[in-house]
């Protein structure tokens, strides 16, 4: 009988290991398969190889990549999920989750949308992605001209997934589109030394011998001024001629072909939970009535004479709150994450070794540009975090709204989060490259309430910031539900966001407009904010004076960008642990 369950014993482990080899095998190859077509993707992680490539997006590549989750899980139904190790099970769960989501993601054909004014399109990514090549050789720069070389084809298998979208009905709102050929003429508009596309030529490193510099930017210039300018204006003048005359007049994703269940998908997807529009909507309006009554009662500390309306217009047009220099507001934002770095170790025990910076958005896209964002450095340490803040139209670039922000994009929020999860050990890499919206910016709007304990807010203004950005997020789930779901207006959500916020109009109808471009996006930040902070007053009142903030804070991070189910069973086991030391 004892050799009998030895043997079973001994079978049992073999499986275990063939079947956790099997596991891993699969992680790397759809690693390596996520470099081999996404070469964006590889430059920003810092791998070798794509940079003098970009993303095919013929539509047979299109439909070729939809075969690659079916195929994941092909591999995943034959590993025996029970029998692996309790972390690998983990590793196991996650990436079927993920799988099985990127294959209900391609029962809509999110491709057609393909060009908007704030997230995707070749005026925007190719540009940004040029200028993150790196450049420290030779063939460094001529990975760089090989880009702009091909620039034309991607602008042409652009404009042909565009055009599908017409035929399709399936375009974006004609109203979110308008920006977008100014943003391409602001690009045309430069002279050719000093046209974006040609950034990456104005300075090479010492050891590039000057006639290899002269011969490259002769070639970029060539490139420049004799193929892509004018591909980039045959693309506007298809956008203007063709494509914007046929968006669609409807602002909500649910009016398009199965767009009640697309947007359905994107809150699951976006929110990591199944909330239904109306249950998000109505967390919403709660969470707008409370962080109301805060806002009132930090209007009174101000000594404000007037009512709520007559102190957010105070705050929009009093000159004592915006900076009239770009660059006074930039070394503004330095000084302040330099005030933050030095408070961080009182809140956690793991810092990351991956620095940031502080850079201005790229003036081209400044005008359709939200305040400020994150950009992860690169994996490999070649690249440093940068937080990216935007100095267009100054006078709605509000130094109240200043500390809140830097939390949220900066430290404790975004470069905290994404450098600790690339340097996370013995971790699959989908898992450190994760960026799960509930979670990442959940965290990020849970990162901006830490102020008072990292030594800001310490005026009524600036703490009437953070909660008007608090009540921004809350606003968005009374606002992208509305308009996709509930037959809103945009006027009326911009409406609703003017009477609750004190977000300047122009950031108003950025945001609006974001939400119209990506539906369910911003769900995921109130909806993750909310997770965290109830998992936190959790444990201290179940922990009493156990409760460690710095150990609580680790652990939250210590496992990348999770759906929030996966978060909560997480600190609940830190709990019941905690708890019997």
């Amino acid at each position: 009988m004892r050799l009998v369950l030895g043997l079973l014993l001994l079978t049992s482990a073999v499986l275990a290991a063939d079947d956790g080899a099997r596991l891993l095998k699969l992680f790397a190859d759809d690693y390596a398969w996520q470099l081999r077509e996404y070469p964006e993707f590889a430059t920003s992680q810092g791998a070798p190889g794509g940079n003098d490539r970009w993303t095919d997006w013929s539509l047979d590549a299109i439909e070729r990549r939809r075969q690659h989750p079916r195929e994941n899980l092909r591999v995943l139904e034959t590993i025996h999920a029970d029998a692996l190790l309790r972390d690998d099970q983990l590793n196991y769960s996650l990436f079927r989750r993920k799988t099985l989501q990127d294959i209900e993601r391609d029962r809509f054909p999110g491709e057609l949308l393909h060009m908007d004014p704030l997230f995707e399109g070749v005026h925007r990514d190719s540009i940004s992605f040029l200028l993150k090549n790196p450049r420290n050789t030779v063939k460094d720069y001529e990975d760089i001209l090989a880009r702009l070389r091909a620039l034309p084809a991607l602008i042409e298998q652009s404009v042909a997934l565009l055009q599908r979208g017409v035929e399709r009905h399936v375009t974006q709102p004609r109203v979110v589109m308008r920006d977008v050929p100014a943003q391409i003429d602001s690009i045309l508009a430069h002279s050719l030394a000093d046209s974006p596309l040609m950034q990456p030529f104005g300075k090479f490193p010492l050891g590039i011998p000057a006639a290899e510099q002269a011969r490259l930017r002769r070639a970029a210039a060539a490139e420049v001024d004799g193929r892509v300018s004018p591909s980039l204006r045959r693309l506007r003048d298809y956008l203007l001629r063709d494509y914007i005359p046929n968006c669609r007049e409807s602002i909500a994703v649910s009016a398009l072909p199965n767009g009640k269940a697309w947007y359905e998908f994107r809150a699951r997807e976006m929110t990591t939970t199944n909330l239904t529009a109306q249950q998000i909507h109505d967390i919403g309006i709660r969470e707008v009535a409370r962080i109301r009554e805060a806002m009132l009662a930090t209007i009174q500390q101000t000594g404000f004479k007037g009512d709520f309306a007559a102190f957010v217009h105070f705050l929009r047009t009093d000159p004592q709150f915006y900076f009239t220099r770009a660059g006074d507001l930039v070394m503004a934002y330095r000084d302040l994450c330099k005030r933050i770095d030095p408070e961080l170790p009182r809140l956690f025990g793991k810092l990351p070794r991956t620095p940031y910076g502080v850079e201005p958005i790229p003036a081209h896209v400044a005008p359709s540009e939200t305040t400020a964002r994150y950009e992860p450095g690169a994996a490999d340490g070649s690249r440093a975090g940068m937080y990216v803040v935007n100095t267009y139209k100054l006078d709605s670039r509000p130094k109240y709204e200043m500390e809140a922000l830097s939390l949220h994009e900066s430290v404790p929020g975004h470069h905290l989060q994404f450098a600790l999860a690339q340097e996370l050990e013995n971790l699959p890499r989908f898992r450190k490259d994760a960026y799960i919206i509930a979670f990442s910016e959940g965290w990020g709007l849970y990162a901006e309430s830490l102020g008072l304990e990292l030594g800001l807010y310490q005026d009524p203004y600036s703490r009437f910031g953070q909660l008007s950005y608090e009540m921004w997020r809350a606003c968005r789930l009374v606002v992208d539900t509305g308009m996709h779901a509930m037959g809103w207006s945009r006027q009326r959500a911009i409406d609703y966001m003017k009477a609750n916020t004190a977000l300047t109009e122009q950031n108003i109808v950025v945001e609006v407009d974001r939400y119209i471009a990506n539906p369910a996006q911003a769900l995921g930040y109130k909806i993750g904010e909310l997770k965290i902070r109830e998992l936190r007053t959790k444990a201290e009142r179940e922990l009493g004076p156990k409760f460690r903030i710095r150990e609580f804070h680790d652990l939250v991070l210590s496992g990348g960008s999770i759906p929030l189910d996966v978060l909560e069973a997480r600190v609940n086991a830190y709990i019941a642990a905690a708890g019997v030391k």
